[in-house]
């Protein structure tokens, strides 16, 4: 499917998907509770629904009570020896260990560019935490026995968290007690938002506030049934605050920003970058104004440089994002992928020094360019393309379903040409 967007200035108002990562831990944590639980403000994107066909697949009931509205019945009992996890690298990581607390072998399948994402930081650990494990070297399918146990194991953290997201979720119904040493620890919001999710639970994990080095994770625990509603997505918002920033004025509905999201970062780059914003309870206005280049760490908010690129585009100058090494192993390898369709839209972005993208703002060129099927690409390129006196046309757009289905039509609700 193919998206054309072209100059347009924005005003409105939007509500944006509920957060797909807190949504995925929620869904998970559903899976292992006893008892009913009920998830409110779901957004059924493609990873979400990912989530769901892993938990029915390891025992779960699943009861759409409207359509934001599901129930839940727990209980660990695989109906199937196969998980399919779609294209999304979280509900990989996160339910490869919780399928190791299973004495009957799982294979683990998805699809797409996942099949290309690295997942040889999860064999070497759960064989520690004795699980049996087939891989594809280092690749998808993987194939896990349990049950897993306790004990005291190291796992690198530099590529992503999301494993030790799913180490910490399973671990607590191990028999035994866990020491999880983590090293070079990144993307520690998830983390936190992760720990946070399983207290709603009546789960405790332990580890020194700000200490991302260590953690206990006590054996034998349980987790309880609960009623939670899923907060707003600020990854999914983000690119709706750039298009703020560039074209006129957004206000998102529904974003806590007392939040845990590494992406509520954003706030602080719209500020450096000179936009107008104003933050309220559950509410954030972001207005355009004139745009000066910026200097940001994305490192642990990696979800943000494609917004960022958006941002830094538009900005008089150039701007400086820290932590392109997070890039190579999502959808698309994102920090090439970003210099590749700006330049086709006149924009230049330097990757050459290590770990930083420079980008120079400027116009924007009529041009048509490709998502490469990443989902976040895809919403970058179509806020820029509202600075386009021509055609943008974006190829693959289909792509934004992964996250925020909606994504065209909410944008298309508040331009005005």
């Amino acid at each position: 499917m193919d998206k054309t967007v072209s100059l347009g200035s924005v005003k409105g108002t939007i509500t944006p998907p509920s957060s797909k990562s807190y949504a995925q831990r929620a869904i998970a944590l559903s899976l292992l509770a006893e008892g009913r639980t009920v998830l409110r403000n779901i957004e059924f994107c493609k990873d979400t629904r990912s989530a769901l066909k892993c938990i029915e697949a390891l025992g779960a009931k699943v009861t759409f009570l409207d359509e934001r509205t599901i129930a839940i019945e727990g209980g660990l009992n695989p109906t199937s020896n196969t998980l399919y996890v779609g294209e999304s690298g979280l509900a990989t990581r996160l339910f490869t260990p919780i399928a190791s607390l299973c004495k009957s072998p799982i294979n683990i399948q998805g699809e797409g560019t996942l099949l290309y994402r690295p997942m040889e930081m999860m064999i070497e650990p759960l064989r520690a935490l004795g699980v049996s494990v087939r891989d594809g070297g280092g690749f998808l399918p993987i194939e896990v026995q349990g049950p897993i146990h306790g004990g005291v194991v190291k796992v690198d953290g530099s590529i992503s968290s999301q494993f030790i997201t799913g180490l910490l979720l399973a671990l607590p119904m191990a028999e035994e007690d866990t020491t999880l040493l983590v090293e070079d620890a990144v993307s520690t919001p998830y983390i936190d938002m992760t720990i946070d999710t399983a207290q709603r639970f009546g789960v405790e994990i332990m580890h020194n506030k700000g200490d991302y080095s260590e953690f206990f994770i006590e054996g034998g625990q349980k987790y309880q049934a609960t009623d939670i509603a899923i907060e707003g997505d600020w990854s999914g918002a983000s690119t709706m605050l750039v298009a703020g920033a560039i074209a006129g004025e957004v206000t998102i509905k529904n974003l806590s920003t007392l939040s845990r999201q590494a992406d509520t970062a954003i706030c602080h780059a719209l500020e450096r970058a000179g936009a107008g914003i104003i933050i309220e309870r559950d509410t954030v206005t972001v207005s355009k104004r004139e745009l000066r280049a910026f200097e940001f760490d994305a490192t642990n908010s990696p979800d943000l440089f494609p917004a960022l690129v958006a941002l830094a585009a538009a900005a008089e100058g150039e701007s400086r994002i820290i932590g392109t090494s997070r890039l190579r192993h999502k959808e698309s390898d994102r920090a090439e992928t970003l210099c590749r369709e700006y330049e086709k839209l006149g924009i230049e972005i330097d990757i050459s020094e290590d770990n930083v993208m420079k980008i120079r703002g400027g116009e924007i060129c009529p041009s048509e360019v490709f998502s490469h099927n990443d989902h976040r690409i895809a919403m970058s390129l179509a806020a820029s393309a509202l600075r386009c006196e021509g055609d943008v046309i974006i190829t693959a757009a289909e792509c934004v379903e992964k996250s925020y289905p909606d994504f065209f039509e909410d944008l298309e609700s508040i331009t005005i040409r």
